[in-house]
C-alpha cells in the first residue's frame, strides 16, 4: 500500500488511516445495533404496543434477532461477492445496504400513525441491517489481516472488534446527553429517535471514508479470484471448519451483546437502577472494551492463540453465575460496574484473539465467505439472541441471574471449539487443502 522508499513514520500514518476507513462502516452498524437495545422499551412502545411490558420488549427484541438471522445469507452472497471482485468494492456495498436500512428504521412512523405497517417496516430495515451485517465484519477483519505486518495479525485484526466500542461510546454519550437535557416523557414519544437522525448525519462522511480505500497487496497478489459458483462449492466444501469458526466466536457474540445492547434494559427492567446509571456503565464498558481488545490481539500474537481463548472462556464458566447472583441480590451502580468490568475484559482479550484465530482457520481462496459464515451464525444463532434469551431465562426461572447460563453455554462451546482447533499444537488451518 505504501512504497517501501516511504518513511516509518509515513507507513505508520498510512496503515493507521487504513485502519480507519476500513472500520467507519461497523461504527454505523454498531452505532445503531446499541441504539435498538438500548431504547427497545421506546422502540416496543413506539412499534409493537402492548400491555405487557415483558411481550412487548421480546417483540422487538425478537426483530432484533430476526435481523440477525439474515447474516448467513448475507455472508454468502456477499461474501462471494467480495472474494470475487475485492475488498474495498465489497466494503462499499456493504456499507450501502447497511444505511438504507438505517434510514428506514430512523423515520418509519410508528404503530398509531400507520397501524401494522410500522413494524413491518422496522422489520425491514433489520433485515437488510442483518443482511448487510453478515459480511461487514467479516470483510473488515480479512482487510485488516491483509494489511498487518509479520508477527502482528491479531493485533491488527483486534480493530475491527475495537472500532464498534467507539460505536458503542459515542451512541451511550448521545442518550446521556438526552436524558439529562429532556424530560423523560419526551425522550418515551420521540426523543429516541434523535440518535438515529444522527447516524444518518455521519452516513455521507463514512462514505467518503470507505471510497478511499485501497485494495489489499494480497488481494491484488492472488494470480486467481474464484467465480461465484466456485465460491459456493468452496465454502461447502469446508463447512466443517465453518462450524467449527461458529463455535469458537459464540463466547464473543453473546458477551459483547450481554455487555452492550442488553446491559441498559437489564439495568433499568430488572435491576430498576436508573437509566442514568445504566447508561453510564454501558458508556465506561465500551471504553474498556476498546482497551482490551487490542490487548487481547497483541497478547495472541506473541503466545498464540489457544491459551488466550481456553484462558478466557474457562473464567467465563465458572465465574459468569457467582458474578451475577452477586449483583441482583443487592443491585447498585458500583456492583454492576465490577460485574461488567469483568465481562469486559473477557469480551475484549477473547475478541482480539478470537479474530485473528478465526482468520487463520478460514481457506485463503474463500476466506471472507467462511469468515463471514462462521461469525454471522455465532451472532445469529447466539449473540443476537441473548436479549431474547436473557429475558426469557429470567421470566421462566425467576432468577435475576439466570442470563448467566447463556454466558456459561457459550463458553463451554468455545472451550471445545478452542480443543478442536489446536489439537496437536496445529490449527486445522491445514484443511484448506480439502478445498482444492
Amino acid at each position: 500500500m505504501t512504497p517501501s522508499s516511504s518513511s516509518p513514520p509515513a507507513q505508520i500514518k498510512s496503515r493507521i488511516g487504513a485502519i480507519l476507513r476500513a472500520t467507519s462502516g461497523n461504527f454505523l452498524e454498531q452505532f445503531d445495533f446499541f441504539l435498538f437495545g438500548f431504547y427497545a422499551r421506546y422502540i416496543a412502545a413506539a412499534f409493537f404496543p402492548s400491555h405487557d411490558e415483558t411481550a412487548a420488549l421480546l417483540n422487538t427484541f425478537g426483530v432484533f434477532w430476526l435481523g440477525a438471522l439474515m447474516r448467513p445469507v448475507g455472508a454468502i452472497v456477499l461474501g462471494a461477492y467480495i472474494d470475487k471482485i475485492g475488498r474495498r468494492k465489497g466494503l462499499i456495498v456493504t456499507l450501502s445496504i447497511m444505511a438504507i436500512g438505517t434510514i428506514t428504521i430512523a423515520f418509519c412512523p410508528t404503530y398509531a400513525t400507520i397501524g401494522v405497517a410500522a413494524p413491518i417496516i422496522v422489520l425491514g430495515g433489520r433485515l437488510l441491517q442483518g443482511f448487510s451485517a453478515g459480511v461487514e465484519l467479516g470483510g473488515v477483519s480479512v482487510y485488516l489481516s491483509e494489511i498487518a505486518t509479520p508477527g502482528n495479525k491479531g493485533f491488527y485484526t483486534s480493530f475491527q472488534s475495537a472500532s464498534q466500542q467507539v460505536a458503542i461510546f459515542v451512541a451511550a454519550t448521545i442518550g446521556f446527553a438526552l436524558s439529562e437535557l429532556i424530560p423523560a416523557e419526551t425522550v418515551a414519544a420521540w426523543g429516541w429517535r434523535i440518535p438515529f437522525f444522527i447516524g444518518c448525519l455521519i452516513i455521507p462522511f463514512i462514505f467518503f471514508l470507505r471510497r478511499t480505500l485501497e485494495e489489499t497487496p494480497e488481494f491484488l497478489a492472488m494470480k486467481k479470484h474464484p467465480t461465484t459458483s466456485e465460491v459456493f462449492r468452496l465454502a461447502a466444501a469446508n463447512w466443517k471448519i465453518i462450524v467449527l469458526g461458529m463455535m469458537v466466536a459464540v463466547l464473543t457474540t453473546t458477551t459483547f451483546y450481554f455487555v452492550t445492547v442488553y446491559t441498559p434494559t437489564f439495568g433499568r427492567t430488572v435491576l430498576k437502577l436508573t437509566s442514568h446509571d445504566a447508561l453510564l456503565v454501558t458508556l465506561l464498558v465500551a471504553v474498556t472494551n476498546f482497551i482490551w481488545n487490542p490487548v487481547g490481539g497483541a497478547v495472541s500474537d506473541r503466545i498464540g492463540r489457544k491459551p488466550v481463548l481456553l484462558f478466557i472462556a474457562c473464567m467465563s464458566l465458572v465465574t459468569a453465575y457467582p458474578a451475577l447472583h452477586w449483583l441482583v441480590a443487592a443491585p447498585t451502580f458500583g456492583k454492576m460496574l465490577v460485574v461488567e468490568m469483568m465481562f469486559s475484559f473477557y469480551f475484549g482479550v477473547y475478541s482480539g484473539t478470537m479474530l485473528g484465530a478465526l482468520v487463520e482457520v478460514v481457506p485463503k481462496h474463500v476466506r471472507t465467505t467462511c469468515f463471514s459464515m462462521a461469525f454471522a451464525l455465532a451472532a445469529g444463532l447466539f449473540g443476537t439472541f441473548t436479549p431474547v434469551a436473557s429475558t426469557l431465562l429470567i421470566k421462566y426461572t425467576d432468577d435475576k441471574a439466570s442470563p448467566a447460563f447463556w454466558l456459561m453455554c457459550a463458553a463451554a462451546i468455545g472451550i471445545v471449539a478452542a480443543l478442536v482447533i489446536y489439537r496437536g499444537g496445529k490449527t486445522i488451518a491445514a484443511q484448506e487443502a480439502l478445498a482444492t
